[in-house]
């Protein structure tokens, strides 16, 4: 199994411990994504590998592709959700690094959702995990390559592991943040106030920090 894969595997492990253990909680609403609850987000989650597997990819990766995801498994039971997953998510993790560019958005999102189902169950945890790690690179690409577009020089960002560059030629700004707070920030779970507060220096331009096809929150969110 590759690192891609046993990162991905991990976390289906992870999400579908934790839903077992909150059986009582599927239909709680997600703070981070407030149109949809825990069986929503596992319906999005296994409809993403349902779709690789059937070929069904016209759209992929948009908001259409998603809500049909969601919308068509609205009706079933959360354990047949955890299954379809756990049967689909095989063959994708067996070629997933068959994927280029998509594997690491394939990951980030599993990712950023079982974040977002730890925030609704209130059971913070696995912080440090490997698909936060390689997570946190492949944002740490995109926002280098946001600030590279407007020629606002690299970003240094100083985290729990060490230091990091995004962007090409001389860095301009600092941020110190760990890595888990940077993917949360990155994919629209911060408002604009709470990333504007983070440890800057330099030409900070934390406007720059979240991928255009995210928004950041209205409200803060902690989780």
């Amino acid at each position: 199994m590759t690192d891609l894969a046993a990162a991905y595997r991990g976390i289906r492990v992870r999400v579908r411990e934790l839903v077992l253990e909150h059986e009582a909680e599927w239909d709680t609403v997600v703070p981070a994504a407030p149109e949809w609850t825990v069986h929503d987000v596992l319906a999005h989650l296994g409809g993403i590998t349902a779709d690789i597997v059937a070929g069904n990819l016209d759209g992929v990766g948009t908001d259409p592709w998603t809500a049909r995801q969601v919308a068509a498994r609205r009706g079933r039971d959360t354990l047949e959700l955890l299954a379809e997953w756990d049967e689909c998510a095989v063959p994708v993790e067996s070629m997933i690094d068959s994927f280029g560019p998509a594997s690491g958005q394939l990951l980030f999102d599993a990712c950023a959702h079982e974040h977002d189902i730890r925030g609704a169950l209130r059971c913070p945890g696995a912080r440090e995990s490997d698909a936060v790690v390689v997570g946190f690179d492949w944002l740490a690409d995109h926002v280098g390559s946001a600030r590279t577009s407007v020629g606002v020089g690299a970003l240094e960002i100083e985290h729990e592991a060490g230091l990091a560059t995004c962007g090409d030629g001389t860095p301009t700004a600092r941020l110190r943040i760990t890595r888990f707070e940077f993917t949360r920030a990155v994919s629209g779970r911060r408002s604009r106030e709470q990333v504007e507060a983070y440890e800057w220096d330099g030409d900070a331009r934390p406007d720059l920090l979240v991928l255009s096809r995210f928004i950041p929150r209205l409200n803060a969110l902690v989780e």
